[in-house]
């Protein structure tokens, strides 16, 4: 059954219970406690969902004994609604990687994959798995995605992957060169935009360009900013036939209830990408310049992740502030003298600088 079949049986006109009072202030932080690990190694939100998605979640429960079409159609025609997009233009994941991993099923084969170096790796994951040969080219000296690189990989790829801002350096491709990818691709690729990172940055999005560009596939997730990681939900934006290709995966796909209920609310919250964007921009630039002033050279992040230059053996160090309870990122093969941290609550990054500080003396 189709996703529009499956509206005219629901009713777009039915409406949902109220989500909650929508309050940022209130939420209590996940992280570690005063004596347990620091964990800023996956890219996580230390505050988890806000108090109104709590609230939702827990209202969800109830409903879950019903598929949620509804609440789904619902998340969509909101996110639909905010973007000036049509609802068709909007497809739901139990999380982006999902979304990530369908496409390159459906866009790669004999066609290749192009991907940044180094990158988000669950696409050349996926690749290598479904027999796909992959192009990785490295990133330019800025950090960001050599577009001409990309484009001169492969005059057949099927896929071109740009994850923005990227993950794992946190920098940031510059629209310009986004839309010179667009236009100079080779006929018949896809060019997947990944924004999980986009709501930490000032960069514009890339949806708006989804309704000239028929090739264009753009993910979103909850995972990061609004700190549903555990709840898995994932959005794809990109038009209608484009969508369908991923479908044939996954059709009538449908998120859990709480998770949709507490995407809904987080979307209504307004202020909640605001708050939680200044609060992590703060306190990974006190992070950068307190290594800065001591001799080390990060990357320029607009996400909620850096690396650092380590000038030697990423992988030594990253295992001595385990041992300090500091658990960070893992090493990327191209960059073995680099390694990830992500961007925790204040507790988690006083103590990262205090056993980073211990680690790295003498």
């Amino acid at each position: 059954m189709t996703d529009l079949s499956r509206r005219s049986l629901v009713g777009l006109g039915l409406s949902l219970p109220l989500l909650g009072q929508l309050s940022w202030a209130s939420q209590t932080p996940t992280s570690a406690s005063q004596d347990g690990p620091v964990q800023i190694n996956f890219n996580e939100s230390p505050w988890g969902p806000c108090s109104a998605a709590r609230k939702a979640m827990q209202d969800g429960i109830a409903q879950s004994g019903r598929y949620p079409y509804k609440a789904q159609y619902r998340l969509i025609d909101l996110f639909a609604e905010r973007h000036d997009l049509p609802s068709a233009h909007v497809g739901v994941f139990c999380g982006s990687k999902l979304a990530l991993q369908h496409a390159v099923m459906a866009f790669t084969g004999p066609r290749s994959l192009v991907i940044a170096e180094p990158s988000y790796e669950a696409p050349v994951e996926a690749a290598k798995g479904h027999g796909a040969p992959v192009h990785s080219v490295p990133l330019n000296k800025h950090h960001a995605h050599d577009i001409d690189a990309m484009l001169a990989a492969d005059a057949q790829a099927g896929m071109i992957y740009v994850c923005n801002p990227n993950n794992p350096t946190g920098t940031l491709t510059p629209r310009r060169d986004i839309e010179r990818l667009l236009m100079r691709k080779p006929a018949g690729s896809v060019v997947v935009i990944d924004e999980a990172y986009i709501h930490f940055s000032d960069a514009p999005s890339c949806l708006d360009l989804v309704k000239e560009h028929p090739d264009l596939l753009v993910l979103q997730t909850f995972s990061k900013l609004y700190g549903m990681a555990g709840a898995r939900l994932g959005l794809a934006i990109g038009q209608a036939p484009l969508l369908a290709r991923l479908e044939v995966f996954d059709g009538d796909n449908v998120a859990p209830a709480s998770t949709l209920l507490a995407g809904l609310a987080s979307l209504q919250d307004p202020q909640l990408v605001a708050q939680r964007k200044r609060d992590n921009a703060r306190l990974r630039d006190h992070t950068i310049a307190w290594l800065g002033e001591r001799g080390w050279r990060c990357t320029a992040s607009h996400a909620n992740c850096f690396m650092i230059d380590l000038r030697s053996h990423a992988q030594p160090l990253i295992e001595r502030l385990a041992r300090e309870q500091v658990l960070v990122g893992r090493v990327w093969p191209s960059w073995p003298h680099w390694m990830r941290v992500s961007v925790g609550d204040e507790n988690d990054m006083r103590r990262f600088r205090e056993a980073f500080a211990k680690v790295t003396a003498g």
